[in-house]
């Protein structure tokens, strides 16, 4: 097995900064990937210090996240520069809102042919991007109609609405009656309705009175939804695999059996792919895996690219036909200038490329990382694609320390619950990229041998 030092670590620079991403090491190479080198209009950076930068966003903002202890100023493809000129390897990308990578060409030129038409309009008149994304993105799902928003949570919030409207006037559900069923461990955003029927601590103490008309029930368990559903469910919301918790995948058979159960209590089936869809997987949407098409899917993230936030509802006429004029609405869902982005990456994901990317890189990190497992140092890992949870035995380290030491080495992953490390590179990552980043993982755990 190669070990964290046993190669050049990719990405063209100069022969004597090898090392992107080391301490006190520079380098202003370009890095690696899919796209084609391009001219970049850069301003100076604002802030020239790692440590003054921190020290300003703490002393200015309200202490809602926890961020590693770098400033980026600068990114392409898979690689991010900091303010001082250390590069990293992403290999967070985002939440997975980076798919496409940093500074993605075709996105960049769409929104800037954009930004010099047309950027608001308004849902008060049309404007002439607004049907082509609705009825590309419609196509894309196999679905009929689009409600468009802008982050990932009004998306949830809008596909609640949705469900609740959509019980009472079409399945006859008694006003004030809904009721929604939803998993635990799930995350679906962080507004008070949403954290009202998350089970995290953290997410939810100290934000009641909470909004009623949801159950939670154990992910995975098919009997446990079943006996949840009843005459007044009008929903089942879940994520195919879970996020937050750690990128925990659902028994196998365990989609297609909420569908089945779904379908056949009349019970809408709300797929939450704002992580997980549109490439991630291997596939466009995760829920392809088991050949399960749901009653809606919400989706986020991707689908602006990481250049603006889109999101959006699509399902069916019967569905989102629920919806008159005046009933809900976003000044900024649906904008020119997110409609021309997304349109794009429409584009990129009809071809099929990113998500055999995702795909076959995934299965060469998956089988990389089983190596680890029973070792010691993992104990765990779990995923699809290019996605993974990778659980650190307590003897060597949190999640957040592990996450510190590979910063230290130039790679950037993020922690969540504890003892459990997120990795979901840029769908255009290079495998020579993935293996220099698995490399440093191997360094960090002391897994070299």
């Amino acid at each position: 097995m190669r070990t964290a030092e046993s190669r050049t670590p990719p990405g063209p620079c100069p022969a004597d900064l090898r090392r992107p991403g080391r301490p006190g090491e520079r380098n202003n190479g370009e890095g690696r990937g899919r796209s084609a080198p391009r001219t970049v209009y850069r301003t100076e950076s604002p802030v020239t210090s790692t440590e003054r930068g921190i020290a300003a966003a703490e002393a200015h903002s309200a202490h809602n996240y926890h961020p590693l202890p770098v400033v980026v100023a600068t990114a392409e493809g898979a690689w991010m520069t900091d303010v001082e000129g250390r590069r990293y390897l992403d290999m967070l990308a985002g939440y997975s809102a980076l798919n496409f990578g940093h500074g993605n060409r075709r996105l960049l030129d769409a929104a800037r042919a954009q930004l010099e038409r047309v950027t608001l309009t308004s849902r008060a008149f049309h404007h002439d991007r607004f049907a082509d994304f609705c009825t590309q993105l419609a196509e894309l799902c196999g679905m009929e109609l689009v409600l468009p928003m802008n982050t990932g949570a009004e998306a949830v919030e809008t596909a609640v609405k949705t469900a609740r409207k959509w019980g009472y006037q079409v399945k006859g559900v008694p006003d004030g009656r809904a009721k929604i069923v939803v998993a635990d461990h799930n995350f679906h955003g962080r507004t008070t309705t949403i954290v009202s029927f998350s089970t995290d601590p953290e997410a939810r103490a100290d934000f009641g009175p909470y909004t009623p008309g949801f159950e939670i029930v154990p992910y995975g368990d098919l009997a446990a939804m079943e006996s949840a559903l009843d005459d007044t469910t009008v929903a089942v919301l879940l994520e195919p695999i879970q996020g937050e918790a750690g990128v925990l995948v659902p028994p196998p058979g365990y989609l297609a059996g909420v569908r089945e159960l779904t379908r056949s209590r009349n019970v809408l089936f709300i797929a939450d792919e704002i992580q997980s869809g549109l490439g991630r997987t291997g596939r466009t949407f995760a829920c392809e895996h088991e050949g399960v098409v749901p009653d809606m899917y919400v989706l986020g993230k991707a689908l602006g690219g990481g250049v603006v936030p889109v999101s959006a509802v699509v399902s069916s006429r019967e569905v989102l036909g629920v919806f008159a004029p005046g009933e809900h609405g976003s000044t900024f869902g649906g904008n020119p200038l997110a409609c021309a982005v997304a349109l794009e990456v429409l584009a990129m994901l009809r071809t099929g490329e990113f998500q055999q990317q995702a795909m076959e890189l995934g299965e060469h990190l998956h089988s990389e990382l089983g190596l680890l497992v029973g070792g010691g140092a993992v104990d765990a890992v779990r995923g699809r694609g290019l996605w993974a949870g990778v659980d650190i035995n307590p003897s060597r380290g949190t999640g957040r320390e592990i996450s510190e030491q590979l910063m230290e080495r130039g790679v950037l992953v993020k922690d969540t619950h504890g003892a459990t490390i997120r990795l979901a590179p840029p769908l255009v990552i290079s495998k020579e990229d993935l293996d220099w980043g698995l490399d440093q993982l191997r360094g960090v755990l002391g897994a070299e041998g």
